[in-house]
């Protein structure tokens, strides 16, 4: 049994009164499980200092470079020196709008690990992939470089499994839609190194609320969930984070 990881995911959300908001609740009442929270990088620092090390901080995004001429990118060692200690890879947003491909998404990975940061990889299918029956294809591929670019040091990242279609959309997949793309992600582990099937924490992400975090919960390859809206609101989150506990 994993101890369970609840991450909220601001997205382009936040200011600095929101981000005191809802650090202050997290402080004022402790969730039992580990917390790591993605403000959007302006609030960043902000959020380190307000979480006083009762969750993790992390970002939402890094650059694959290690440093030079790349206007507007953000590097893994700006954001360790900060005190961010987590970072969000190959959400389903980037891969999307920005055109991040497997290839990418392993070096932002690489690269995260090397500065210290432990990485929440994101993989799901979009509803067309879904309905063509093809989503372990899909997850297979997208975990596929990572996988042999990391070998057994892919036992430091958690992963998400986000399936595109329930993202902002208020679907959610079913508890056992979940377990069974889980379940297949672990498979796909085992087949690699049977020890990373043991030690990699799977969260599901695509509109955990307190009204199903639950039952998602409780699926026994669901080790915790990658909270996008529902974050936002400190009681809902907080409901959340109990779920897990």
């Amino acid at each position: 049994m994993h101890r369970k990881l609840v991450a909220a995911n601001w997205k382009m959300h936040g200011s600095n009164a929101l981000t005191a908001t809802l650090l202050g609740a997290l402080d004022a009442q402790p969730p039992a499980c580990e917390v790591a929270v993605f403000p959007p990088f302006p609030y960043l620092a902000r959020a380190v200092h307000l979480a006083r090390g009762a969750v993790g901080i992390g970002a939402q995004d890094l650059s694959a470079h290690a440093q030079g001429a790349y206007t507007g990118e953000v590097s893994g060692a700006m954001l360790y020196e900060i005190g961010a200690r987590w970072v969000l890879v190959g959400h389903s947003e980037r891969r999307q709008y920005h055109h991040e491909n497997d290839a990418l998404i392993a070096a932002k990975l690489q690269r995260a690990m090397e500065c210290g940061l432990t990485p929440v990889l994101c993989v799901g299918e979009t509803l067309d992939e879904r309905e063509r029956g093809i989503t372990e294809s899909v997850i297979a591929t997208q975990m596929q470089a990572p996988l042999h670019l990391l070998g057994e040091r892919f036992a430091g990242v958690v992963m998400a499994y986000e399936p595109v279609w329930a993202i902002g959309t208020g679907r959610t997949a079913s508890a056992a839609q979940a377990q069974a793309v889980h379940a297949f992600m672990r498979s796909q582990l085992a087949a690699r190194d049977a020890k990373l099937s043991r030690l990699i924490r799977l969260l599901y992400g695509g509109s955990v609320k307190a009204a199903n975090a639950p039952e998602l919960f409780a699926q026994p390859d669901i080790d915790g969930g990658l909270v996008g809206g529902a974050s936002l609101l400190a009681e809902e989150f907080l409901a959340i984070c109990a779920a897990a506990h």
